[in-house]
């Protein structure tokens, strides 16, 4: 079978890539790793150049990484062949040009069509890349069947430190700025994660609601949250109200952040996965409604912080 493995702890790597080599070195797969493997990962394919996308490969092209990408928006296809670098037609083109191909896309379907599909990587059986990493957040369910389907392909040519094709089921955390400053988390828990994520930032935008209506100013909220136990990652580096931070989504209109739709989708996940094991998770429903109900008004692309502004109805700070 094909080695399929979700990553325990990959907080080492940094540079989203520029050290790829380490990402393996931390995980599971280190015992099929040999240095021989090194040099086999100057050819990389991208497939999937969204928001988070494109940052990841950007940074795997600054690194000397010879990188072929694919997407089936053409705009962003035009970015990267304007800089020069290869751009195919099809996921399968990407795999024929790489030794390693990474995946980062906005959900499972889109996961298993670039897998599976009739121009998908794993086309024909027989691959050239020896590793396959997804670093989507998909349900656990489509990760195990495209490990089931990688464990059918073969090599097509013979590698000394590895016998099959692998994949490495690893997203990522830390969003589009750790993206493009190459600071991502890779993960085995992500939609726990993100869970605990949308649920935060509700708290946050309900308390800096509340403190508006009460007359206390974001900043001065902000400074007394982020000096006291209600600190967290919503409020010291992803603060949802215009204004009071600089380089976060809030500060140009919720543009170019975690899509509202994304977490809407991660907490279904997060939901159906709760739902299999029986668990009652009350706050997950609640999130789940609210950020459907955030799509359904019109904000699906905009950033998740924007529950802040479009359900608590927040204003900026002055």
């Amino acid at each position: 079978m094909a080695i399929f493995y979700r990553v325990r702890s990959l907080n080492y790597v940094s540079k989203c890539f520029s050290s790829i080599n380490a990402l393996y070195l931390q995980s599971p797969i280190r015992r099929f790793y040999s240095e021989q493997a090194t040099s086999h990962f100057e050819s990389v394919g991208f497939v999937g150049l969204g928001n988070m996308g494109s940052r990841m490969a950007n940074n795997l092209i600054k690194a000397g990484y010879r990188v072929a990408v694919h997407d089936i928006n053409c705009n962003a296809m035009k970015k990267f062949s304007d800089m020069g670098v290869e751009t195919k037609e099809t996921p399968l083109e990407v795999a024929e040009a790489s030794d390693v191909v990474i995946t980062m896309l906005p959900s499972s379907s889109h996961v298993y069509d670039v897998y599976t599909g009739p121009n998908g990587l794993l086309h024909g059986g027989e691959l050239r890349p020896w590793l396959l990493i997804d670093s989507s957040t998909i349900d656990p369910q489509t990760s195990r069947k495209l490990s089931l389907a990688v464990s059918n392909c073969t090599l097509k040519k013979k590698r000394d430190y590895v016998k099959k094709p692998a994949m490495l089921d690893a997203p990522v955390s830390g969003g589009v700025l750790a993206a493009e400053a190459g600071t991502l988390t890779f993960m085995a828990a992500k939609i726990c994660n993100n869970l605990a994520m949308a649920i935060s930032m509700l708290g946050i935008s309900e308390s800096f609601a509340l403190g508006q209506s009460l007359g206390i100013s974001a900043s001065t909220l902000t400074r007394v949250l982020n000096s006291s136990s209600g600190r967290c990652w919503s409020s010291d580096s992803y603060n949802p109200v215009p204004g009071v931070m600089e380089g976060v989504p809030s500060s140009r209109n919720y543009d170019g952040g975690f899509a509202s739709k994304l977490m809407a989708k991660d907490l279904n996940l997060g939901a159906t996965s709760a739902k299999e094991v029986g668990l009652k998770c009350p706050l997950t429903s609640q999130a789940q409604e609210i950020y459907t109900e955030l799509c359904e008004d019109g904000h699906e692309t905009e950033d998740f912080s924007c529950v802040f502004r479009h359900y608590y109805s927040g204003k900026n700070e002055t």
